[in-house]
């Protein structure tokens, strides 16, 4: 790989042959006349999408998980391997439009305090998913719950669904599936939660951010397509049962349950102060 590319792209894969091939596809024109490397770590598959991945890759590092270790983990062995200052986690069950990754390189750069950004993701059919969200409470976990249309308005607040989604916004965290991060960043609020073995570790992150006094901001005008998989939603299984487990983590990690009025007032007093940019990763440090 280049030793100094623009940026590195983190994708996750298990058992994900029947997305990697449109995925991988789309990375080329994601960042056009930009240096990028791919990093692909495959979390123990066995339906040959390694084997897809050096097909259609030959470039990208591969590396094999014999099991599957989780989605923190896994990222986290992909952004050590970057050797770049912005590294883009991303989704496999994703298409990234072309120019998306170029408008997220060009933001970060103008906008030194923003430690992640994240695009506006769309469904298959372009209907808009809802990727930037407040801080979920066990409150907003139980309205999603409810029957019928009960807790609809108190969702949109939660979703800001009544914000068109073109521009660009600060908010409180930008889903995991599409991850722009300013390494300096990662390396001063530490890497993703590995505690948390599904979901939400991007939670945990963008607020980690935030208290550090980095800014977590949407770009509307960056688009990526995403299939969106709900494996906790099929039905109560172990990846179900890990999600609780990681929401619990969160709120005992970060000290609320019912309400983020709390979190809020440690954020305004973190940006009171300008970004620690930490540890330089080795191949930043003068030899």
């Amino acid at each position: 790989m280049n030793q100094r590319a623009d940026y590195t792209v983190v994708i996750l894969t298990w058992n994900s042959r029947q997305h990697v091939s449109a995925c991988l596809a789309s990375l080329r024109d994601a960042a056009p006349g930009r240096r990028g490397d791919v990093i692909v770590i495959d979390n123990g598959s066995t339906d040959g999408t390694p084997d897809v991945v050096r097909q259609l890759a030959p470039d990208a590092r591969l590396v094999q998980n014999q099991a599957n270790r989780g989605v923190a983990a896994a990222r986290n062995q992909g952004l050590a391997l970057a050797r770049s200052p912005v590294s883009i986690i991303l989704d496999v069950d994703t298409v990234v439009q072309p120019g998306a990754f170029s408008r997220l390189l060009e933001f970060l750069e103008a906008t030194p305090s923003v430690g992640v950004c994240g695009p506006r993701l769309v469904l298959p059919d372009r209907t808009i998913q809802a990727s930037c969200q407040l801080f979920p409470t066990v409150i907003d976990k139980i309205v999603r719950q409810l029957p019928g249309r009960m807790g609809e308005r108190w969702l949109r607040d939660v979703e800001l669904a009544d914000w068109d989604h073109t521009g660009v916004r600060d908010v409180d965290y930008v889903v995991g599936a599409c991850q722009a991060i300013r390494m300096s960043a990662l390396y001063s609020v530490g890497w993703l939660d590995e505690r948390i073995f599904y979901g939400p570790e991007d939670v945990d992150f963008c607020l980690r951010m935030r208290l550090r006094g980095w800014r977590v901001t949407y770009v509307g005008d960056a688009i990526v397509r995403h299939e969106c998989q709900r494996v906790t939603r099929r039905r109560l299984n172990a990846l179900t049962l890990r999600h609780i487990r990681g929401l619990a983590h969160l709120y005992r990690t970060h000290g609320y349950l019912f309400s983020r009025a709390g979190l809020y007032r440690r954020i305004e007093e973190a940006a009171s102060a300008s970004p620690t940019l930490g540890a330089q990763p080795r191949w930043e440090r003068a030899s």
